[in-house]
């Protein structure tokens, strides 16, 4: 039975992808392969382990950085916490509800307009019984600042409309445990000061929030404690300060450290 002092907690998290590679030399040798066995074409390679023991806990108030290189395994977390991916092995124990903010497209249809758009995201992550979904609609419609586009479908938006379009929805409202990863790339820089501060209201109001960003001075700013991530496992667990410490040491590369 879980401990309720703990907001979130990982246990022993594990997630896999298996690898196929498609190669084939010559045309001749595609058709030769093709004729002889199709499914030559397709060499199994090992699979990709993505996520190794992932285990901590998050209590009520804690805001937890996720730092590490670009395919350490940050990312793959928040989507396994926040319901999108579902591994084999392991447990994630959410007590209250979730929001994660992240690709500026998911859960997005190109057809619809951009309205029609925030209904749908509104009926995902809005409880109806908790929320006023029509008013948080139209404070998005407000703050996106899209205009006429609002009415436009989406598959004429640029990445920065978009991002504009999903996080103003997204960040409407607190969240119990809120995820945010990297949600300031693409903006532009008025809507990003302007969504700055959206931001931090969201974050000082949520119980809990993961937080992932390679910008340091986000980092100092908002977490209260980062967990260091390489290869998909967290190899060091403590205060932003001591954190950044250890992925400079670990991580600087070779002209770094030759300058």
């Amino acid at each position: 039975m879980s401990d309720q002092k703990y907001m979130l907690e990982v246990k022993n998290l594990n997630l896999a992808f298996p690898l196929r590679v498609y190669k084939v030399s010559t045309i001749r040798d595609f058709f030769v392969s093709t004729l002889k066995n199709p499914m030559s074409l397709f060499k199994e390679q090992p699979f990709f382990h993505a996520l190794k023991d992932i285990n901590f806990k998050v209590s009520p108030g804690e805001r937890i950085g996720l730092l590490g290189v670009n395919g350490a395994g940050k990312s793959t977390i928040c989507r396994c916490i926040s319901g999108f991916y579902t591994p084999p092995g392991g447990e994630i124990v959410r007590n209250g509800n979730v929001r994660a903010l992240f690709e500026s497209s998911l859960a997005m249809f190109p057809e619809l307009s951009g309205r029609e758009n925030l209904k749908v995201l509104a009926d995902i992550f809005y409880d109806p019984e908790k929320h006023d979904i029509p008013k948080i609609i139209q404070e998005s419609i407000e703050f996106s600042e899209l205009k006429g586009f609002i009415d436009v479908p989406i598959k004429t938006y640029s990445k920065g409309m978009l991002l504009r379009l999903s996080l103003s929805l997204l960040s409407a409202v607190p969240a119990d445990i809120l995820i945010l990863d990297e949600v300031f790339d693409g903006a532009d820089e008025f809507f990003r000061e302007k969504l700055a501060t959206r931001i931090r209201n969201l974050i000082k109001n949520s119980g809990v929030v993961i937080f992932v960003s390679h910008q340091d001075h986000h980092l100092l700013e908002v977490c209260n404690r980062v967990l260091l991530i390489n290869n998909g496992s967290i190899i060091f667990d403590g205060s932003p300060e001591e954190s950044l410490k250890v992925y400079r040491q670990k991580f600087a590369t070779v002209s770094d450290k030759e300058i």
